[in-house]
């Protein structure tokens, strides 16, 4: 490991760090992504481990920023004392990974961007994060719906960490495309809509990651504040400079259970009336310390159906956007292979797949795609993510999604 000396006053506070922080023998501080959450704790953090460090080898976009440094530096003609001491600051990183972009979304990071904006008690930043990150997160979703969907899922179904994040981009997706892809809803109504799934329980970020952490049911105090969290939600958005009257009331009403059509509601309504689908399939998708996960299409079914137990027409256009089998479902073919889910098809039940562990019941080294519109190859059931015990290379399988599309009847 090759250690470079970041100073820490170049370390932007309540942001996703760009990279992972060491001490000077390469003990981990803090993880890329993580939120430093005030100059206190950096100050704490230095006055306990010493200089700040990053790994020379960490990524080619930090190695490209110091060595664009250096030679800055040279046509200067700095002293080489000056040059020997350099320091790599954040700035200069946040600059290499903006022109060296490949517009490739490093879901991680976005992770961190959204935990980050969910904490931001700041109105003077909280609105233009929250524009910034919705922005993203629809261009993502128009440019390889799929690949989206896929990396969302398999976060949600995978890890606990900073889960209120997860759940909220994963909602916030689901959401727009049943939207665009169904519902017809015109650009600025979905742009409300996923801004208000994204912020739904900002109310209750910490207790929700605390939740998925606990083995314990929650208590009567946190349950008190779980039944409260769509009113907190409100005062906390408007205290943080929101004032549309429709993302207000859809964020209010997101848990109201309102069977019927959509038809005649408001378009407050509408909205919340999605959301309520949508965060119900992620809430059963997503795994806690206490209880196992749902799989992708067992949590979808449940959304299906309303309280009186007839096809939900917010729930149908979910199915109809996702597919009952969604990228990164895990499902057992008639032919006895094991797959994941990398394409929705031209119906909700006849996705693209890539095998994982063959009729052998053997992990496969390269990732045979199938189409399962093919009888020899058709879709007997789900398999729960914990059942499957081969480890994915996300950014392998994220290749797959961006085959030639299948033809959707939409």
């Amino acid at each position: 490991m090759n250690l470079i000396i970041v100073t820490a006053e170049s370390i932007r506070i309540g942001q996703p760090l760009p990279f992972s922080l060491r001490d000077k023998d390469g003990v981990l501080l803090a993880p890329k992504g993580y939120v430093i959450a005030s100059r206190a704790d950096l100050d704490l953090i230095v006055e306990q481990r010493g200089k700040l460090y990053i790994d020379f080898a960490e990524s080619e976009g930090h190695h490209r920023a110091y060595m664009g440094k250096l030679h800055s530096m040279v046509r200067q003609d700095r002293l080489l004392g000056q040059i020997a001491s350099t320091e790599l600051m954040t700035a200069d990183l946040e600059r290499t990974r903006d022109t060296t972009s490949t517009g490739e979304p490093n879901w991680l990071d976005l992770q961190g961007q959204t935990h980050a904006m969910l904490r931001d008690i700041n109105p003077a930043t909280f609105c233009a994060r929250l524009d910034k990150l919705q922005a993203q997160l629809n261009r993502y979703s128009r440019l390889n719906p799929d690949g989206t969907l896929f990396a969302l899922i398999h976060i949600s179904s995978s890890e606990l960490r900073q889960y209120s994040a997860t759940h909220a981009m994963l909602v916030s997706v689901m959401c727009g495309l049943a939207a665009r892809e169904v519902l017809k809803w015109p650009a600025e109504q979905e742009a409300l809509l996923c801004k208000a799934a994204l912020t739904m329980n900002i109310g209750m970020t910490e207790l929700q990651d605390q939740l998925a952490l606990q083995k314990h049911v929650p208590s009567l105090e946190q349950r008190s504040h779980i039944n409260q969290h769509a009113a907190r939600s409100v005062a906390l958005l408007q205290h943080l400079g929101v004032t549309d009257p429709r993302w207000l009331e859809a964020v209010l009403g997101h848990h109201a259970k309102t069977p019927g059509p959509l038809a005649g509601r408001t378009e407050s309504q509408r909205i919340a009336r999605l959301i309520q689908r949508a965060d119900m399939f992620a809430a059963r998708l997503a795994p806690r310390v206490s209880r196992v996960a749902d799989s992708p299409a067992s949590a979808m079914q449940g959304s299906y159906f309303d309280e009186n137990r007839q096809i939900d027409e917010a729930g149908a256009a979910l199915i109809k956007a996702m597919g009952i089998y969604s990228p990164g479902s895990f499902v057992r073919l008639a032919s006895e292979e094991i797959a994941v889910v990398v394409k929705r098809g031209a119906n909700t039940t006849t996705p693209r797949v890539a095998i994982l562990i063959n009729r052998a019941g053997m992990p496969t080294g390269e990732h045979i795609v199938r189409e399962t519109n093919k009888p020899e190859f058709r879709i007997v059931a789900g398999v729960p993510y914990r059942d499957v015990k081969v480890k994915i290379n996300l950014e392998r399988l994220l290749v797959l999604t961006k085959s030639p599309a299948t033809d959707r009847p939409w």
